[in-house]
């Protein structure tokens, strides 16, 4: 049975920068291009199968026409999407809704998300939370303007990672390169954007009432404490995150790691390296699938790969 590699899409962004091909040598549309989508099946951004079989399919044929590869429930959408953001500037202060709020007044499904930081600047930031103790609190500093007072700044580097449920308010900051993995969702509620203007000249569109309605306060922070534990001589897996929606690990692969599947099937990014598994050449930039009529998983090479699961 073969992998499913995916062909990434891509979408300018006025934030957005040239990192996607200088860092991954992927094929973009301008020197503007803020965002990869590696894994998607959501209807504002299709990715199609690259290879075998199934080459030219977009993966939310695959989900609905061939359900053995997933073993799962299938007549729902398909629930993960995996990208790659390049913030050459900073991204607005927004915030994500759960999916009750989501589907009930975007048809869409809520945005937990999570942000594995594959490059930083020496000075990269990136917002992660608030001071406010409540949501009056926080809409009264908001409305005064006083962002400055009310936002949580914190210096990123290059293999940190962050977990944002919905409800958390945050953003990207110029000089972030990350790989997030995601709910299937487009919905964004934009807080702040330092009074820039798109490409017409008109201030970008806000998104106020509704984001108030979604902000968790007082803001809650991650449990930083990874589950590791080590796999052959010299390769090393650790649990990132596991919630409602999705679990993330990351395997540091440094010669040869043996894994038995765990879950129906498996997102699988490599960030760095290159690799084999079972005897397939895997390599940075590479996004695929792995289906459920694969088991048993055999990694050998160099390479750092982030492997997401719906749960």
């Amino acid at each position: 049975m073969e992998l499913l590699f995916l062909q990434p899409i891509f979408k300018e962004r006025i934030w957005g920068g040239y990192k996607l091909k200088s860092d991954f040598g992927y094929q973009i549309p301008s020197d503007k291009t803020g965002e990869c989508w590696a894994i998607s099946a959501h209807s504002n951004g299709e990715t199609t199968i690259r290879n075998g079989q199934h080459a030219g399919k977009t993966l939310s044929e695959l989900w609905n026409n061939h359900p053995e590869l997933f073993a799962t429930d299938t007549k729902r959408p398909f629930p993960l999407m995996v990208k790659i953001l390049d913030a050459k500037d900073d991204l607005s202060v927004q915030v994500h809704p759960d999916d009750k709020f989501a589907q009930l007044i975007e048809n869409d499904l809520g945005k937990a998300e999570c942000w594995y930081v594959l490059d930083a600047t020496p000075e990269a930031q990136i917002i992660y939370g608030h001071n406010a103790n409540s949501k009056e609190e926080f809409k009264k500093k908001a409305e005064a303007g006083k962002w400055q007072e009310l936002l949580t700044k914190i210096a990123v580097k290059s293999g940190d990672f962050f977990d944002v449920p919905t409800g958390t308010v945050h953003a990207l900051g110029k000089g972030t390169l990350i790989l997030e993995v995601q709910q299937s969702s487009d919905t964004t509620y934009r807080l702040y954007d330092y009074d820039r203007h798109d490409d017409k000249g008109n201030l970008r569109e806000l998104h106020l009432d509704k984001a108030f309605s979604v902000i968790t306060a007082p803001h809650e922070g991650q449990n930083a404490n990874y589950n590791t534990k080590q796999l052959g001589e010299k390769s090393f897996l650790s649990a990132l995150t596991s919630n409602n929606h999705f679990q993330v690990a990351k395997l540091e692969l440094n010669g040869s790691a043996d894994l038995t599947a765990s879950a129906p099937y498996f997102l699988v990014s490599v960030c760095s390296g290159s690799a084999t598994l079972n005897g397939i050449t895997i390599t940075k930039g590479d996004h695929f699938i792995i289906p459920n009529q694969i088991r048993k998983l055999e990694f050998k090479g160099f390479a750092t790969l982030i492997i997401a699961n719906e749960t």
